[in-house]
């Protein structure tokens, strides 16, 4: 596991496009696993800066997201297909039919979580892997639990990561209480992990993830058990850690 600490979340988002970039240049078929929510916002906005400078291209890349809420339309402007259009895919050269998402139907949702996993082995598997951390640990909306799930699935979200998307909308209310998402064993499949973190609020996790045991309190913390992980975080983030 390498951890890199920078100064800035500037620089967070600087140095985890580069990764992105230098593994689609050394495999223009590459298969990315992306993430949501603010983390990683800032190193999208690269990726698209690198594209139209011709830095990095993306027309034979394939695409898998981590996870969406269940029961909320794409066009939503908070669901996770809005994000994804809206922050990379509407501003850079992929190809649509090369995008993957879950979906937010919850009529067959079983079915779909199988052949959501059935596709990503059919596209050869993740080659890189990026991910964001809840406050409470949880990677994709892998909750912490008695038991952690191993396949995509559909999830009841806790009240913790409920209370922490309310500020996405009006209220709490309108969170939704369910959502789809990648397991343990799809993220750790991946070849290669980019782990982001931003923030004293997400320091606690980012030390129990690095430092502490393996545990389902932490989903994360089965990242030990990664061979080729770059946890990328800003000082505020690495607070207890350094």
């Amino acid at each position: 596991m390498k951890i890199i600490v920078v100064d800035s979340y500037r620089e967070m988002s600087k140095r985890a496009a580069k990764l992105v970039a230098a593994e689609v240049e050394a495999n223009p078929l590459a298969v990315l696993g992306l993430a949501t929510g603010s983390t990683p916002e800032g190193m999208y906005a690269e990726l698209v800066k690198l594209n139209r400078e011709g830095k990095v291209d993306f027309s034979r890349v394939t695409t898998f997201n981590l996870d969406e809420y269940a029961g909320l339309a794409p066009e939503h402007d908070q669901s996770y297909y809005y994000y994804m259009h809206h922050h990379l895919f509407n501003q850079i050269n992929v190809r649509p039919e090369q995008i993957n998402m879950p979906s937010c139907d919850l009529e067959d949702v079983d079915q779909f979580c199988l052949e959501y996993d059935q596709r990503i082995a059919a596209a050869g598997g993740i080659d890189l892997q990026v991910l964001g951390i809840g406050g409470n640990g949880h990677i994709g909306f892998n909750e912490p639990g008695d038991q952690l799930r191993v396949h995509t699935h559909l999830v009841d979200l806790t009240e913790d990561t409920i209370l922490a998307n309310s500020r996405f909308f009006n209220s709490v209310e309108e969170v939704p209480k369910q959502a789809v998402t990648m397991g343990l064993g799809s993220i750790m499949l991946a070849g290669k992990i980019i782990l982001l973190a931003a923030g004293k609020a997400k320091s606690e996790a980012i030390a129990r993830t690095v430092c502490g045991l393996i545990t389902t309190a932490i989903p994360a913390s089965i990242l030990q058990l990664h061979r080729d992980v770059t946890i990328i975080v800003d000082r505020e983030a690495a607070d207890l850690i350094i």
